[in-house]
């Protein structure tokens, strides 16, 4: 950013905050008033109101994502005139444009502003992608999925050192529900709901998503996990991280591979089923053996006063049945699966529980929660894996944002042509991890504080709070025959976080 722009950004910004200023001008006259409006067609000006789709745009030219596309997964024999990356392209871009379904499509491949943002001539149109998406199989989309990986390896080689001191590899399952009767492939789970039950796979630190399958709506949760674990266990070795951590839920615990992973020296920490083998054995542990757990409070800068507590009012005035947690602590016993040649450690959680009517007590009861891990004691007490437990519940947050990304939607007619569709948007969130990521944390110590803070935010930022801020900005596209321009036509605070995100991404990359 030079030193021009940015007296032009601090001019504006200095204009807003007067502006909003709540001291300012205090009188009784309304602030919204409605105004005549009058419409004209502009003659040669266009504009756009996703200015910041250019920012992606400089991301997927600097990455060579097309290229890793086309290599991966051909599934045409001839381009005539689309090839495999701008099919991928044109989904994932179109929901952070501000489409949710591909219907939408429509509306991008008529927008004339758009086309000129995106370099192109035309894109797809909803019928066109929806065929795209049925020439898929899933080896074709492993090989997919491998191509993107090729270029989040290049992200990932820009980040510090310290970034590669551990990959944590979560896995979960997800219910895509679809009201449809004709498609191929949907189940009905245990609560009554049609759809799909697809797999994610994701990257703990950087909430990536690393590999999807999707699977009929009644399959287990941890169906399949243990192969594409594997493949990210093998990406991740190969990106040159020092440790790589499994996490996953009592449906994950995939005992028939636990010697194998420690063998490969690839650490676990995996719920486990309270069978009756194990709630006899947390029974029998003397007293001394249990430890008080004291889970750690959130504390905030400016905490904020406790408000009632309603739905337990209604509870009690109702006299429904009620479970209070009153105490939990923890133990730790060895313990060896059926399938595994070797014991590992195994942390019990008990709580101890409350059971009410209104306001009269009942009885008490205790339930048991189970880890099991090859984490050396050493390393990691039992608190810490209870805690890393515990903290696999963060991608719960990333998949609710694959649903508000409107990536994990069932839009098509069968069980791989919709895999593809949600691969293929899902590409949609990581090219909004990638660009936060692509900010390089350097300088002088001012300087590092405010980078990391910007990158720190992109990544944890909701999907619909990234496009608000940095990709529905409105821009005029001025096109020449060498260069593609884009001019932000206002000004908001943040504008000039996406001039900053631009200049990281066209930086040279470290190889």
């Amino acid at each position: 950013m030079n030193d021009n722009l940015r007296r032009r950004l601090l001019r504006r910004k200095r204009v807003l905050l007067q502006r909003i200023d709540k001291k300012k001008g205090k009188t009784h006259t309304p602030m919204i008033r409605p105004l005549r409006a009058k419409y004209e067609l502009a003659e040669k000006v266009e504009a756009v109101s996703c200015g910041g789709i250019g920012m992606v745009m400089q991301l997927v030219e600097q990455l060579g994502l097309r290229k890793h596309i086309n290599q991966s997964a051909p599934v045409f024999k001839l381009h005539a005139p689309y090839d495999e990356a701008d099919h991928v392209l044109n989904i994932a871009l179109n929901l952070l444009a501000g489409g949710t379904c591909l219907e939408h499509l429509e509306h991008r491949r008529t927008d004339e502003a758009y086309l000129d943002a995106l370099g192109a001539e035309r894109i797809p149109d909803p019928t066109t992608a929806g065929d795209f998406c049925r020439r898929f199989d899933g080896f074709k989309l492993l090989l997919l999925m491998q191509g993107i990986n090729v270029a989040r390896k290049k992200v990932w080689k820009q980040q510090s050192d310290a970034f590669f001191e551990q990959a944590t590899i979560e896995a979960d399952g997800t219910m895509v529900e679809t009201c449809g009767e004709k498609k191929e492939g949907i189940g009905i789970n245990y609560k009554g709901q049609w759809g799909y039950h697809p797999l994610v796979v994701t990257l703990a630190e950087t909430n990536e998503l690393l590999y999807l399958a999707n699977r009929s709506g009644n399959r287990p949760s941890g169906e399949g996990s243990s192969f594409y674990f594997d493949r990210a266990i093998e990406l991740c070795r190969n990106a040159g991280f020092r440790k790589i951590l499994l996490r996953g839920d009592t449906d994950f615990s995939s005992t028939q591979h636990l010697d194998r992973w420690d063998a490969q020296d690839v650490r676990f920490v995996f719920g486990y089923d309270a069978n009756k083998t194990l709630t006899a054995i947390a029974d029998s542990l003397d007293e001394s053996a249990w430890n008080p757990l004291r889970r750690q409070k959130k504390t905030s800068e400016n905490p904020r006063a406790k408000r009632p507590n309603y739905k337990e009012e209604i509870v009690v005035e109702n006299g429904y049945e009620n479970k209070k947690l009153r105490a939990e602590s923890y133990a730790e016993f060895p313990y060896q699966p059926g399938n595994c040649k070797r014991p590992y450690r195994m942390v019990a959680v008990r709580k101890d529980i409350d059971v009410t009517s209104g306001q009269q007590f009942l009885f008490s009861t205790e339930k048991y929660f189970f880890y099991i891990s090859n984490e050396p004691k050493e390393e990691k007490q039992s608190r810490e894996l209870i805690g890393d437990g515990n903290n696999r519940c963060d991608q719960e947050n990333t998949i609710s944002q694959l649903k508000a990304s409107h990536a994990l939607t069932a839009p098509l007619d069968s069980l791989e042509s919709n895999w593809a569709y949600m691969l293929i948007a899902s590409l949609a969130w990581t090219l909004k991890l990638w660009s936060g990521m692509m900010v390089r944390v350097k300088g002088n110590p001012g300087q590092r504080k405010t980078r990391k803070r910007l990158r720190d935010r992109v990544i944890k930022m909701e999907f619909s709070t990234f496009l608000t801020s940095l990709i529905q900005i409105p821009a005029q596209v001025i096109r020449s025959s060498r260069q593609l321009k884009l001019r932000i036509l206002t000004y908001r605070l943040g504008v000039e976080n996406l001039f900053t995100l631009s200049d990281h991404i066209a930086m040279p990359l470290r190889t």
